[in-house]
Order: C-alpha cells, then structure tokens, then sequence
C-alpha cells in the first residue's frame, strides 16, 4: 500500500452546503505501485445549533487520479465536520492525513415541523407551532401571514406579522367571524427565509 499520507491539505467552504478540499499529490514513488486517485473521508460531529452528538457517519469520496482538489457536496447548514484524505493504488489506501476541521455556514431552515389552529371563537383563533426540524442556524423570528378567503375562493388582504424565535403560540384577535383564513408560516435565520406551512381555520358564526 501506499506509503505517505498527502500533505497541506486544505478546506475551502464554498457555502452552506458545499466545500472543496485540496491537497498536494504523494511523490510518485512512494505509490509503489499504480496510482489510481485520493480517497477523502468526511464525517459530521456536530450541529452548531443542537449540542446533541449522534451516530458519525464516515462519508467516502474518491476522485480518481492525480487529483489535487475534490468537491464535497451535500453537507449540512452550521455544522462542524472533519476531513482526511488518503492515497489508493491497486492494494488499497496509504496512510490519512491529519484530521481537519471546518464549520459550514448558517443556512435557511427547513419548514416549521407543524402548525396547528384551535379555540376559534366568534373573531380570533389560536395558533400553535413546533419549531423546524433542521433550524440550520440560529433561528431570529417567524413570519405569519394570513387572508380571509370569501366563499367564491378569492383571497382577501394579506396581512404580516413577525413573530420572535422564542415563541411557539399566537393569539389572532379581530377577526371576521364566519369566516375561512389561509395561514401562511415560516422560520428565518439570519441567511433568510426556510419554506412555508400552509393551513386553513375558520372562526365560528354568530350565534
């Protein structure tokens, strides 16, 4: 097998989800044997918004060749990672170099895992939500925006409020009563905006 590791190994994060890992090639002779390309391994260690260390999974790339650089794509939003990389001839894999690590940036969260409307009463309704999944960042607020829809279907004025990341239920008061609202919610990180939730409610009719 090979006998040196491949040495200057260095780690370019290109954005939230994606890095490019470059090394500098072994001497050929130390090969012994024919060079078929370098082999990184990349693991996850943690999530910077959750503490929780869970089950590493190793990741294996190989870039075939006398490669000096590879992509890793499909990486995880304000994560920590470490990276080694290994060269393989015909008999397997020499020695890996010293372990790396990087951090990939915050993202956008994923949706808010749900969002649940109850207690509706003659003009407001409750709302009830769990936070995303997979925040990938710090979250900083929420975006709740809803309209009445009338019974032709067509959408009312929307209307926007901001909600902050530390809360989880909203009291909506002054509404119309009898009547059907579309409710559109999200998450934000200081990258942007994750995708919506969407759900209808209706507020009761006057007795």
């Amino acid at each position: 097998v090979p006998m040196v590791a491949p040495g200057n190994v260095q780690v370019h994060v290109i954005n939230s989800t994606l890095a490019k890992v470059h090394w500098d090639t072994v001497p050929l002779k130390t090969v012994r044997g024919h060079l078929q390309g370098y082999r990184v391994y990349y693991w996850k260690v943690q999530s910077l918004s959750r503490r929780s260390r869970r089950h590493i999974e190793k990741n294996i790339l190989t870039f075939r060749g006398n490669k000096t650089f590879g992509m890793l794509p499909g990486l995880e939003p304000y994560s920590s990672y470490k990276l080694n990389v290994r060269v393989v001839n015909g008999k397997g894999e020499g020695p890996a170099s010293p372990d790396k690590v990087f951090k990939t940036p915050e993202g956008v969260p994923s949706s808010p895992s749900f969002l649940k409307i109850t207690n509706p009463t003659l003009d407001s309704l409750t709302l009830e939500w769990g936070s995303p999944t997979h925040p990938n960042g710090i979250l900083t607020s929420y975006t709740l925006k809803f309209q009445p829809i009338n019974n032709t279907h067509e959408l009312g004025p929307l209307v926007e409020i901001r909600i902050p990341a530390n809360e989880s239920s909203l009291i909506l008061k002054n509404l119309n009563y009898s009547t059907r609202y579309k409710f559109y919610f999200n998450a934000q990180t200081s990258v942007g905006s994750g995708s919506q939730i969407t759900e209808e409610a209706v507020t009761i009719m006057d007795e």
